[in-house]
């Protein structure tokens, strides 16, 4: 159980904080990278909330709670211990990976076939949902780069790359079903 009962700690005026385990590390450390860059991912997607609805509202509401579990997992570093408090860390689970590339393939069903690259734009939403997408390669980015030299779980390097293709196709679907996608037009100013 979470409890917040103080915002402001002062433990990190130095300039470093704590990992899921306690142990203190630089503020500028890769593995605090990743993780709050899977924090910022979940405001972005907050933001492209604001212009969904129904079935989109409700699968990136899905996605931001994954998002928190993705945050749980990477603050956690010693993947081969269990939690001094008596139960394990929290680490993604195949089975959300799986669920994003379910919605995946319902999503990418009825699209139109690609012929060019797209560019982000569209409707307001399809806009957000390209800023998500991009700021979720930029996470599985750091995630790649900090298991070079520490443990990560594979889960979740997946997840981040399924879910930048969940969002990619999530544009889509929001530029009415790809109908209204700005295409890019190679050389087209030169």
């Amino acid at each position: 159980m979470v409890i917040l009962n103080k915002i402001y700690t002062r433990t990190g005026d130095a300039g470093d904080t704590a990992l899921g385990n306690g142990v203190r590390v630089a503020k500028h450390a890769i593995r605090v990278d990743a993780y709050g860059t899977s924090d910022e991912l979940n405001s972005f997607i907050g933001v492209a909330r604001l212009e969904a609805s129904g079935e989109m509202d409700e699968a990136l509401a899905r996605i931001q709670n994954d998002m928190f579990d993705l945050g749980a997992d990477l603050c956690r570093p010693d993947m081969d211990k269990d939690f001094e408090a008596g139960y394990p860390p929290l680490r993604m689970a195949p089975e959300q990976v799986t669920r994003l590339e379910s919605e995946i393939d319902v999503m990418n069903a009825d699209l139109t076939t690609l012929r060019s690259f797209i560019l982000p734009g569209g409707s307001a939403l399809s806009a957000h949902l390209h800023v998500c997408r991009t700021v979720s390669r930029r996470a599985e980015r750091l995630a790649v780069e900090l298991s070079t030299d520490e443990q990560v779980n594979a889960s979740a390097i997946k997840y981040l790359n399924r879910l930048s293709d969940w969002f990619f196709v999530a544009a889509r679907v929001a530029n009415n079903g790809g109908k209204d996608d700005v295409l890019w037009v190679p050389g087209a100013n030169r």
